[in-house]
């Protein structure tokens, strides 16, 4: 019942490091936090009022709700969890393109080039709460969805590490839900058209 911030971590370690302090212990990292707060002053999520719970009982028993949950739970690998975090957590769903939702939600490379050095291409950002549902999908789809296990295993045999193959079956996965959602179309293997 307390407002809180779930601040991301790499943005308190990084202000840890610009504050001199490279140590890392569980009384630091609570003086760091504090210290933190102080300084940022970021702001608390406000708690859930009764007109919040009433809109999100109204939203769950929505025809268009029940639709796009229904709908997403026909493709292979994604249960009620992915869903039900899709429809919440990223209402961007099927209004933006590949790149813009796989940016979104923290999929899709991102590069670190500087003057002629080419970097390593990386992921990071995004909403971490959807990205933690999708890799489980994405893993499980990796095994029981013939489009995503096929992509998956035609990486891997082009000698892509394990983890930067399941990473690129998870942004194919949202981009296979995002174009369902904006065509508003049920999964069928013979149809899957990723553009």
């Amino acid at each position: 019942g307390l407002p809180v911030v779930v601040a991301n971590p790499r943005q308190v370690r990084d202000f840890a490091k610009a504050t001199g302090k490279l140590a890392k212990t569980d009384p630091l990292d609570a003086q760091i936090l504090a210290h933190f707060a102080d300084v940022i002053r970021p702001v608390p999520r406000p708690l859930p009022d009764a007109q919040t719970h009433a809109l999100a009982t109204a939203i769950r028993e929505s025809p268009v709700w029940r639709e796009n949950d229904d709908r997403l739970r026909t493709v292979p690998g994604v249960g009620p969890g992915l869903a039900r975090t899709l429809i919440v957590d990223l209402p961007e769903l099927g209004t933006l393109n590949r790149k813009q939702i796989a940016a979104l939600v923290g999929v899709a490379p991102l590069n670190r080039d500087s003057g002629t050095l080419r970097g390593k291409r990386t992921v990071w950002g995004g909403r971490a709460h959807v990205r933690a549902a999708l890799y489980m999908a994405a893993l499980v789809a990796s095994r029981c969805n013939p489009v995503i296990g096929s992509f998956y295993q035609r990486l891997c045999d082009a000698g892509k590490a394990k983890k930067v193959a399941l990473t690129a079956c998870m942004r194919k996965l949202l981009t296979i839900l995002n174009a369902m959602v904006k065509h508003q179309t049920r999964w069928n293997t013979n149809e899957i058209v990723c553009p």
